[in-house]
């Protein structure tokens, strides 16, 4: 595909999931439907319509991927039809057909292992995967909590008897079930050398014992993890759940059924201490409703026709796609965060808000590994192989014999050995492996290519900008990208190299470059231009004298060292060795002489003033943990947000004008989890 780039056990895996969910997206068929929702009294309740001449009104659950309803049975609206039902409806008078009381229980949830620790933590406080394994390591490390590495939910006697004595102090004995609980661990390839996660000791300390003790990230999660521990040895949350349904007849009498349903918590439980976050929003309504008799007439406030549409599967966030992982078997709770982290540094995917986008690049990558390496991105394979390596570990089955099996095969078909299947790497077609069809486009396509993903039409080529997302390239968007200037301008051939000069616009402004054969892998030069230079007006003799730089002036006589011109990030300047002198212009890089560069370099060095602070170039809302303002800034290095004290650069797919309040705490729990940055070694001249 392109240099640089790794495959990996779990880490392959873990991005053809990432993939896959965005073909999924790709592939998805947006449908629309309506319906209508009402208020109504007593109590000023919501109910919605669920059918209509005794066909069940049609949701979003009840339409495929494809686009097509799932049961003939269904009555699907569309806003004609919506809004045609509801002019029949004005004056009708609904009753109550139906009221269905059923006690509701719900049970607490078992104590941390690594993998629901990240993916709570996720969830509750923003934090990536690594960022919570940071925080819990010195949680553990400062002895605030047990081993952070586990697979186990069971807790130690002590633990249980502690736990049940809080829970007794705090919230009375009401609150405790009569007998310990007891959890039982469901998920495969499970490795319980150590208990559940938990506050160390025989006696737990309070968030506020702790307080003046922790950092907030440190703290945030320490309260996560006694908050669970605690609610685990609770007794569970009680209610009752009503479902009602309002009839009415239309003016053309056709039978209409509301539906509303609530749940009344009588006793909280464990709820009093802990709730567990969502990934989703739930079906699961905890509102009251009024106690309404079957036959009562109700009062219809409001009623009105809504429409909607289906929602492609969501993107993974670290959280699901950490219990994805889990649930195939694939992994261990000591590498998910290391995997999340080299799935986004290989650029296979960035961040968006919290969702996982994948990048044009990992479906090469994953186009490659499945035509041609399928068995190890495998999700079975990758399982078994889980297994494999635990026999190993135990001593049931040689490591040797198991690698030979590995590499050579065992003689089955469909078991072929990685000797077999990397035998034939030079009959891949890897023009083939990074072409993807656009859907709905039958002369164009996507290639990824050495500078990045691009259209394709004929001889048509556009690149395509490194923040659009595989599921946002329409036939449309294509076709819009194709139509707009590429931008390059071929300025001739280098004197020199022979190679072609083209002028272009990157990511980081104007710059020329030469243009490298198909088959020379090498890096190609390139330079930005000057300040006073544009793409318009930039010339081959311009273009030349850029790729010259940096330009050697030629060696200090005292020391034989050479003294070089060079353009940099904050300007064009002068360096020997360690010394670096600053110049008043980019035209100087050209025409300054040995002589005077040594006459400046001979001169103190100046302090560069100080530009007055800009203002924030959003705000954000407030952070969680610090209370504070987070905005984001324009800094010396790139945008930032900060809350004031912590200070945190944007990453590769982050911008400024789609920055979500969401992701700049997790910026920011990131930054601090990393703690101070590590003052620079000194240099000492010899």
């Amino acid at each position: 595909v392109t240099q640089g780039l790794s495959a990996g056990r779990v880490q392959s895996v873990a991005t053809r999931l990432i993939v896959e969910r965005e073909r999924e997206r790709i592939a998805f068929v947006e449908v629309a439907y309506w319906d209508l929702e009402g208020i109504f009294d007593p109590g000023s309740f919501d109910a919605r319509l669920v059918a209509l001449e005794g066909r069940r009104v049609a949701r979003g659950s009840d339409f495929g991927a494809d686009g097509k309803a799932k049961s003939k049975d269904l009555a699907h609206l569309d806003e004609e039809s919506a809004r045609g039902l509801l002019e029949r409806l004005q004056g009708a008078t609904f009753t109550v057909r139906s009221k269905d009381e059923k006690p509701y229980t719900r049970k607490p949830t078992a104590p941390f292992r690594t993998a629901t620790l990240q993916q709570e933590a996720s969830r509750k406080l923003r934090y990536t995967s690594q960022t919570t394994m940071r925080v819990a390591q010195r949680l553990y490390e400062n002895g605030y909590i047990t081993y952070m590495r586990t697979d186990s939910t069971s807790l130690s006697q002590a633990a249980v008897a502690a736990a049940r004595k809080q829970v007794t102090e705090l919230y009375g004995a009401d609150y405790l079930p009569p007998k310990p609980r007891s959890w039982d661990r469901k998920v495969k390839n499970a490795q319980e050398a150590h208990e559940a996660i938990r506050p160390a000791g025989d006696f737990f300390r309070t968030p506020n014992e702790v307080r003046d003790e922790l950092n907030r990230d440190e703290l945030a999660l320490y309260e996560l993890i006694w908050k669970r521990t605690i609610s685990s040895q609770m007794a569970d949350a009680r209610g009752e759940t009503v479902s009602l349904r309002l009839a009415a007849a239309s003016t053309s009498g056709e039978d209409v059924e509301f539906g509303a349903s609530g749940t009344v918590i009588t006793f909280p439980g464990f709820l009093a201490a802990y709730e567990v976050g969502k990934d989703e929003d739930g079906d699961e309504d905890q509102r009251p409703l009024p106690n309404l008799d079957e036959g009562q007439a109700v009062e219809t406030k409001e009623l009105t026709a809504q429409g909607h549409s289906t929602s492609p599967p969501p993107r993974y966030t670290e959280a699901t796609l950490v219990r994805a992982l889990e649930e195939r078997g694939i992994g261990r709770p000591s590498t998910y965060a290391a995997i999340i982290g080299t799935v986004m540094d290989r650029g296979y995917a960035v961040k968006r808000g919290t969702a996982l986008v994948p990048s044009f690049l990992a479906f090469s990558v994953t186009e490659l590994l499945e035509k041609h390496f399928g068995r190890l991105v495998d999700y079975e394979f990758t399982a078994r192989m889980e297994d494999d390596l635990d026999r190993i570990a135990a001593g049931d089955e040689g490591r040797v014999k198991w690698l030979r099996r590995f590499y050579f095969g065992d003689g089955e078909p469909d078991e072929a050995g990685l000797k077999a299947l990397v035998g034939a790497l030079s009959e891949i077609d890897a023009r083939a492996v990074n072409t993807f069809p656009i859907p709905g486009a039958e002369d164009i396509v996507l290639r990824v290519g050495r500078y990045g993903p691009y259209v394709e039409r004929g001889e048509e080529r556009a690149s395509v900008p490194p923040d659009l997302a595989p599921d946002e390239l329409t036939l449309e968007k294509a076709t819009e990208l194709l139509a707009q200037p590429s931008g390059d301008r071929e300025l001739g051939v280098h004197p020199e190299t022979g190679r072609q000069v083209t002028a272009r616009t990157g990511r980081f402004g104007p710059y020329v470059t030469e243009v490298l054969p198909e088959d020379d892998k090498g890096k190609p030069k390139t330079a930005s231009l000057f300040k006073s230079m544009s793409l318009d007006t930039v010339t081959l003799e311009d273009a030349v004298k850029l790729l010259s730089l940096p330009r050697t002036l030629g060696p200090d006589p005292s020391d034989g060292e050479d003294v070089v011109a060079l353009n940099g990030r904050f300007g064009p300047y002068i360096k020997k060795g360690t010394e670096t002198r600053s110049l008043e212009s980019e035209e100087q890089l050209f025409t300054i002489t040995l002589e005077q560069a040594l006459a400046l370099l001979a001169r103190p060095k100046e302090r560069r003033p100080r530009a007055a602070a800009s203002g924030p170039l959003r705000e954000l809302g407030v952070d969680p943990i610090t209370e504070k303002k987070i905005v984001v800034r324009k800094g010396r290095f790139g945008p930032y947000v900060t809350d004031g004290e912590t200070n945190a650069s944007l990453r590769a797919g982050d911008e400024v004008e789609s920055l979500t309040h969401e992701r700049a705490i997790e910026l920011l729990a990131d930054r601090r989890a990393r703690g101070p940055a590590k003052p620079g070694r000194k240099r000492t001249r010899a």
